[in-house]
């Protein structure tokens, strides 16, 4: 199993970006997928969470501004980051809980990160 994201990049303040995030390889099923981030010298933390059913949450200084979403017949989530601010810099991670069988627990799996960075 991987999860390839893409769609970091340079963005001024107030712009936006779209990430995205596929997995791909043998498994069952694809239940949480999420975005993470890890800003320099800062712990990495949740930003975003879809569950298999479509419930969703967010962190309080996303909200509002962020939206995840997801095409289960793709595998794959979606980050739109609108109003960027100069704080949302950091590397961001999607992570995947992963049925490897239908008896099987889900498993957790990271992307390699895409850099976001929001700077003038």
């Amino acid at each position: 199993v991987q999860l390839q994201a893409s769609g970091g990049g340079l963005v001024q303040p107030g712009g936006s970006l779209r990430l995205s995030c596929v997995v791909s390889g043998s498994f069952f099923s694809v239940n949480v997928m999420a975005w993470y981030r890890q800003a320099p010298g800062k712990q990495r933390e949740l930003v975003a969470v879809s569950t298999s059913d479509g419930n969703t949450n967010y962190r309080d200084s996303v909200k509002g501004r962020f939206t995840i979403s997801r095409d289960n017949a793709k595998n794959t989530v979606y980050l739109q980051m609108n109003s960027l601010k100069p704080e949302d810099t950091a590397v961001y991670y999607c992570n995947a809980g992963v049925r490897l069988g239908p008896l099987r627990e889900p498993s957790n799996y990271w992307g390699q990160g895409t850099q976001v960075t929001v700077s003038s």
